[in-house]
């Protein structure tokens, strides 16, 4: 039960970034509503959160599957504010793109449907820079920016253009006096450390590679990126400001990083990873029989800004230095490997 605190719905809580999330909620006085695709993670959850905030009294579970429609009238009941968070997030190249596309696209649309039923105040949906500049090579980008589907791209790049695109179309199509509002917080690249002991996620997994010698060399990679407890800072303010309404918030440092940057950082800090550098021409060759390396090469060579100064602005927000965000998960990462052991 709630106790009279307002409920949040957030989707995809046994994910990296919903978790943060969930910790700025409670910690903020709400009451969390976490959905997962299978109930017998529930406990695996509660222990992650555990570590940081204490959750009784503050959460629940509901389960939902972004490709059914079971569920969710009955999870957003009661919701003030939903934060769809849940959508699937591999480099590798599915056989079929709908594998990407439909769960990240569906799922939205089915989270806004049962908000918009049930009188949600407002839903803040996670996409990504992914869905801002993928097709670019350079420039400057803003909030105002979109990818370009039909441009040099991933099939995960292609599935959050696709959700967030249908998402907007769904929140300016309404016709009724009090509509329902939409932030979208669009992330770039990720770091920082982990709840819990999934590391199999995009970045956590590319730390895990650089250990474990899966990933022997640094491709030519230079994305901005940010820090996973600033991104959760953004989706609680996109969530109660009022400025923050119908925006695009752009959470990432103004400035492309090299991924040789992230590893050098790791090896002064005393870890021992790769800093030799993997030609491009190589990837492109293993591209052909590396279902993972054919995702990564739209990504290579881009040297792209974010301009992020209406997120400065907005939240009042000083960027996490990335050395420690880079420490911090490296930190983490190397633990949970430890324990494997």
């Amino acid at each position: 039960m709630s106790n009279n605190k307002e409920i949040v719905l957030v989707t995809g809580i046994s994910g990296w970034i919903a978790q943060f999330c969930a910790v700025e909620l409670i910690n903020a006085g709400y009451f969390v509503r976490g959905s997962l695709r299978t109930m017998n993670r529930q406990q695996e959850v509660i222990n992650a959160l555990s570590k940081v905030v204490d959750t009784t009294n503050s959460l629940e579970f509901c389960e939902l599957d972004l490709l059914k429609d079971d569920g969710w009238d009955d999870a957003m009941a009661g919701c003030t504010y939903v934060m769809h968070i849940a959508s699937p997030f591999y480099l590798k190249e599915p056989k079929n793109e709908n594998e990407l596309i439909e769960p990240a696209k569906m799922g939205t649309l089915r989270a806004l449907i049962s908000a918009k039923k049930a009188g949600v105040k407002r839903v803040v949906l996670t996409s990504s820079i992914a869905a801002i500049f993928a097709h670019l090579r350079e420039g400057i980008v803003t909030p105002a920016t979109w990818t370009d589907i039909n441009g040099y791209i991933n099939t995960y790049q292609k599935s959050k253009t696709v959700a967030e695109q249908a998402a907007w179309d769904f929140i300016n199509n309404q016709t009724d006096a009090t509509p329902m509002e939409l932030t979208v917080v669009n992330p770039g690249g990720v770091m920082g450390p982990t709840l819990n002991e999934d590391i199999e996620s995009e970045s956590l997994s590319i730390c895990k590679k650089l250990f474990t010698g899966e990933m022997p060399g640094i491709p030519n990679l230079r994305i901005p990126m940010v820090d996973v407890r600033d991104v959760a800072e953004h989706h609680l303010k996109a969530m109660i400001m009022p400025d923050a309404k119908n925006k695009r918030i752009i959470s990432s440092h103004r400035e492309p990083t090299e991924f040789m940057e992230f590893a050098m950082i790791l090896k002064e800090g005393g870890y021992k990873v790769p800093t030799n550098k993997v030609p491009t021409f190589i990837l492109k060759i293993l591209a052909l029989f590396d279902a993972e390396i054919k995702g990564l090469l739209p990504l290579i060579g881009q040297n792209v800004t974010c301009d992020n100064s209406e997120t400065i602005q907005l939240f009042n927000w000083t960027p996490r230095p990335l050395k420690q965000s880079f420490l911090d998960m490296a930190q983490s990462v190397k633990a949970i490997l430890e324990k494997r052991k």
